[in-house]
This record gives C-alpha cells, structure tokens and sequence, in this order.
C-alpha cells in the first residue's frame, strides 16, 4: 500500500503538487495542446512530481495532455488521477457512476490516456448516492490488488463515508476543497483523515484565484468560467467578500511574501499531511507557488490568519445548489 507522503518523499517532490484541471476544463476555453504541454513541461522543470488530472476534467482530454507531457518521466512523479465522475458523450453532460464495473473501465481507459500501466493514486471523484460505497471501493481495492493502482483515494466525501469506506479497504488520500475562506474540512474530516493515516490533499487551495488579491472584478472572467455560477463570487457577494482581504494582503506584506505565498504556507502549516494542489495556466505563478514552501509562519501569525475568512464571515456558499447536490462533505450550518 503506498503512502502519499512517502511516495512524495521517495521522488524528492516539493511539498505542493500541480492540480491540473484548469488547462482543460472549467475556467473558460481550454489552452492549446502545445500550449499545455509547455505549461507541463515547465512545471515538471522547476520541479513539480506531483500531478493530478481525472477523467472528467477536459472530457478527458486533461489525462491524454497528462500522458504525453510526462512520457519518459512516469517513474519522477506521483500520477493521480479520479473515476466515477465523467461526461458521458451520448448525453452531453457529467454523470456520476461509481458501479465497480464503471470503475473498472475508467480505469482502464485512464491507463490508456495517461500512457503507464499504473497510477499512484486513483480517487472515487464523487460518492454515488445509489451505490454503497462500500461496493465502490472493493471494486478500486481489487484494481489495488491486480497493480493497476498503487493506492486509492475518495473526493468530496464526509468523515462518515471516509470511516465506512476504511472498513473494505485501506484510503490513502481524500481530497477536498481546503483554504482559508473553506474550512469545511476541519469540521469533521480532518480529523477522520489523521485517525486513519490517510493525507488530506487540498484543491483550491488560494480560493480559486480568490486569495492572490488578483481577481477584482468577476466580470473580467470568461463567460464560461465556472466561477460565474458561483455564489461567492456574485454580483452582490463578491464585493462583501472583497473587503475581508484587506487584513490578508497587510499579513502577506509584513511576511514579504506574495498573497498566493502566505494561503499556501497557512494551509502547510495545518500539518504535514495537507498537500495543497493549487492550479494555475501561467509558469509565473506556477514558480510563485513553489516558493511558498520557503515561508515559514510563526504561531502568531498563523493565529491571526486562522482569525480572518471565518465561515460566519464569508458571504456565500461554496456551490451553487445544483453542484451541492453531487456533493457529501460537510457544510457549515
């Protein structure tokens, strides 16, 4: 059974790996496929082994520019990817299956794009309401057993689900969304996660875009950004949400370090077994990001940043209620 960190520290890997989603899906028109693979190329260059892509993200065009980016690099990187979750061609939109036969052949497939006969680790992308999840981590356990998967892992899932999930296998990592303006995961997770050894691998870690101080207005976005649907980022929640940076920004400038900088360093600094996977188009911010893992917090100022973005103070949720619906994490009441 591998362990993520382990596996992180085998390969020498920076303590932030690279969430790949957003050259392909969700945050307007995806990049070229040369364009990408510079992005990728790059990324592996300055150092990231850490690379995470799923089935859905792209209509799977995510994985097969994964694949190709990093031929002849396999045995250098932790590979994830995720299953259960995909845009089904026939009906021109996202289907959640997690029936082991799907499983299975998502798999297969993914293993195919992604040119390896192996991933690292291998997440359940979404809990099917209609299928126990119990049936759907045998059948990834048995992908365990056959080498097709190293380690596999469950996103967007509740303590609950986590803890019936360990009872048929052993979970490496569950990813959630994890920031300072989404704590959701210290709720309860969290703690499921470090009773049972399994890493908390965070994505959207700077709030998608929110935390970089970047993002002024929501109109300058792409129409087709997913961001646009998103209820701390409407017309009347953005602006409310935009004044409870000020006291960030002034941290960031006292630590000398850029905002993206000090969200990273905060979110490390909840422990060794959170991973963040900020993603990102742009080299810049992709180094930026790395550089994170230079800034050291002291406990004072980590009491101040865990003071600021509280749940009661930020204005929205996190999905709109149709995406809340797919969605079995806990939720601030």
């Amino acid at each position: 059974m591998l362990s993520v960190l382990h596996r992180l520290q085998e390969i020498a890997a920076p303590t932030i790996g690279l969430g790949c989603m957003n050259l392909s899906h969700a945050y307007g028109k995806p990049l070229s496929e040369p364009a990408a693979l510079r992005v990728l190329d790059a990324a592996f260059d300055m150092g990231y082994r850490h690379f995470d892509t799923a089935t859905l993200y792209g209509a799977s065009a995510n994985e097969r520019l994964v694949g190709r980016a990093l031929q002849g690099k396999r045995n250098q990187v932790l590979l994830a990817s995720k299953c259960g979750m995909a845009i089904d061609p026939r009906l021109g939109k996202k289907v959640i299956d997690g029936h082991p036969e799907t499983l299975r052949r998502q798999c297969e497939a993914s293993l195919e794009r992604l040119r390896t006969d192996h991933l690292d680790l291998y997440y359940l992308h979404r809990l099917d309401r209609q299928v126990p999840i119990e049936e759907s981590v045998g059948a990834l356990g048995r992908l365990v057993e056959e080498g097709k998967i190293r380690a596999l892992g469950l996103s967007e899932v509740s303590a609950t689900t986590l803890r019936r999930a360990r009872t048929e296998h052993v979970v490496a990592a569950v990813q959630s969304e994890y920031s300072l303006w989404t704590r959701n995961p210290e709720i309860a997770l969290l703690d499921a996660c470090r009773e049972a050894g399994t890493a908390l691998v965070a994505f959207s870690p700077l709030a998608r875009g929110f935390l970089t101080g970047t993002l002024k207005e929501v109109a300058s976005l792409e129409e087709d950004d997913i961001r646009r649907g998103m209820p701390r980022f409407s017309a009347e929640n953005y602006p409310k949400n935009l004044r409870l940076l000020e006291d960030f920004l002034a941290v960031a400038r006292e630590v000398d370090c850029t905002p993206g900088q000090l969200a990273l360093a905060w979110l490390k600094g909840q422990g060794e077994d959170v991973i963040p996977i900020p993603g990102t188009r742009s080299v810049d911010h992709m180094r930026e990001n790395l550089g994170a893992d230079e800034v050291n917090l002291d406990a004072a100022t980590h009491a101040r940043l865990n003071a600021m973005m509280t749940p009661d103070q930020v204005a929205g949720s996190r999905y709109s209620e149709a995406l809340q619906a797919d969605i079995d994490t806990e939720e601030f009441s």
